[in-house]
């Protein structure tokens, strides 16, 4: 069917639909009048007519902000359940998760003896666990997801993370004379850190198995 004539045959449906309910509306409005008239108590047509539609057309408003809202609503929830799960992506790759096994497992206490030890392969690990907070934390910036939706499983990860990688940031950045250096990893592993605090203050201290999962 040619798309001109189905888009002027859908205009046609509107215009003859808009145009019967308003014929319905007012058929409706004189009968309703001629019924008052009947009981003795009918106001002038016209003054019934501006009334009821006045009415009409308030409700409709409110009706309409009601679906607005409702359809905002739904819409900031699909968004945050996409950002969940690009999250959730993020962090349990499994590259990420082997990334951070090493660190659990290899990266020693002192960077500053453990820079020398760790070798390119080291670094390389450290570099992508970073990268991959600073990711994360881009994505739950401030007010762009409720933290009740994400907190509960992301903040575990990242402070046990944070507890060998914050000597080594903080080390870096002093050497580089780079305050802001992965700035918004520090910030997000503060963040889960006072989260926890405030729901769940017994998982803050982290605990090492040497044949963890």
């Amino acid at each position: 069917m040619d798309p001109n004539r189905e888009n002027l045959s859908t205009l046609l449906l509107i215009f003859a639909l808009t145009a019967l309910g308003t014929l319905g509306w007012l058929v409706g409005l004189f009968l309703f009048w001629l019924f008052l008239r009947i009981l003795g108590g009918a106001p002038d047509f016209f003054s019934l007519t501006e009334s009821f539609s006045t009415a009409v057309t308030a409700a409709a408003v409110l009706s309409a902000g009601f679906i607005a809202y409702r359809e905002l609503n739904e819409g900031s929830y699909s968004r945050y359940i996409e950002v969940a799960d690009r999250l959730f992506e993020e962090l349990n790759s499994e590259d990420n998760i082997n990334a951070r096994r090493w660190i659990y497992q290899n990266l020693p206490d002192d960077p500053q003896t453990g820079l020398k030890k760790i070798g390119e392969e080291g670094r390389t690990t450290i570099k992508k666990v970073l990268n991959s907070l600073d990711r994360v934390a881009f994505l739950t910036q401030k007010n762009w997801i409720p933290e009740k939706m994400i907190m509960p499983w992301m903040s575990p990860m990242v402070i046990k993370t944070w507890v060998k990688l914050e000597p080594y940031v903080n080390y870096e950045s002093e050497r580089r004379g780079e305050p802001e250096y992965y700035r918004l990893a520090r910030d997000l592993a503060k963040r889960c850190q006072t989260w926890q605090k405030s729901n769940h203050p017994e998982s803050l201290n982290v605990h090492w198995l040497d044949d963890a999962l």
